[in-house]
């Protein structure tokens, strides 16, 4: 009797248990509009620590605030495939058609021009990132591998076993390089070399990596936060629906769409 009664307590809890994991799933996060900016842009990169705001038009970098705004061009070189403002006094602006990266001051001078092509080990770059101590993170075609090239010294050194091709998405910070490949399985490697399996992330239109287990990533324009480590999924409530990508930086959720940017304050679990 007293089995069975217990039995009946189990089965009630995990019952309860498994309608709050449900649950869980569910609960929406709700965004509020801080403010919106006009612009009009091809690309919205992002924000940096100092409130400036930087975006792409025409292969035009422009950083902005308030009144004040820089601009920098180099057409030359062409399409402007990636541009890093992790550190805001040494931003890399990459020109993949021309293996080229370019380092801007925080008044978007040019400090340093990197060409990849001109290096003694030959490297292709088709992934690039700010780095700590002097360096850049840097996937090399050629090998299949990721470096670390200390744009100083001009020296670079691989760091990775060889992998194959197939980054649907990378994202880099000081001691990380984070990547996805097209079957979504979600990987990071560290300075020294290491690498780490994350996990499997879903299908993805955008997608931006805020730490080893969160993520927020769009689909069909519905937006979700998610934390493969406390397995929680929670969608996103914003009052866009059509938006061309995002950026998410302490609790602030920049929505980039055809007439601007919407700036929301969220709060994730």
């Amino acid at each position: 009797m007293y089995f069975a009664h217990h039995m009946k307590k189990l089965i009630a809890f995990f019952f309860l248990f498994s309608l709050s994991v449900a649950f869980g799933q569910n609960q929406k996060i709700y965004a509020n509009t801080t403010d919106t900016l006009n612009i009009i842009a091809d690309n919205f990169i992002g924000y940096d620590q100092f409130a400036f705001y930087y975006y792409i038009k025409d292969d035009v970098l422009h950083k902005t605030k308030g009144k004040e705004s820089l601009q920098y061009k180099n057409p030359s070189l062409g399409k402007i495939t990636k541009v890093d403002i992790q550190n805001p006094l040494k931003i890399v602006v990459f020109y993949e058609n021309f293996n080229v990266a370019i380092l801007l001051d925080n008044q978007l001078n040019e400090i340093q021009k990197v060409n990849f092509s001109e290096n003694t080990i030959p490297i292709t770059v088709s992934a690039i990132g700010i780095a700590s101590q002097n360096r850049l993170w840097v996937y090399n075609i050629l090998d299949q591998q990721i470096g670390l090239f200390d744009y100083i010294k001009n020296d670079y050194k691989t760091i990775s076993t060889s992998f194959p091709e197939s980054l649907k998405y990378y994202q880099t910070d000081f001691n990380t390089f984070y990547w996805i490949d097209n079957k979504n399985n979600w990987y990071s490697c560290d300075i020294f070399g290491k690498i780490k399996t994350r996990g499997k992330t879903p299908d993805f239109d955008v997608i931006e990596i805020i730490n080893e287990s969160q993520y927020i990533y769009s689909k069909n324009n519905a937006l979700f936060f998610e934390d493969l480590e406390k397995k929680q999924k929670h969608e996103i409530e914003i009052s866009k629906k059509t938006f061309k990508n995002f950026y998410y930086k302490d609790q602030i959720l920049s929505i980039f769409t055809s007439e601007g940017i919407i700036n929301y304050k969220i709060t994730t679990p």
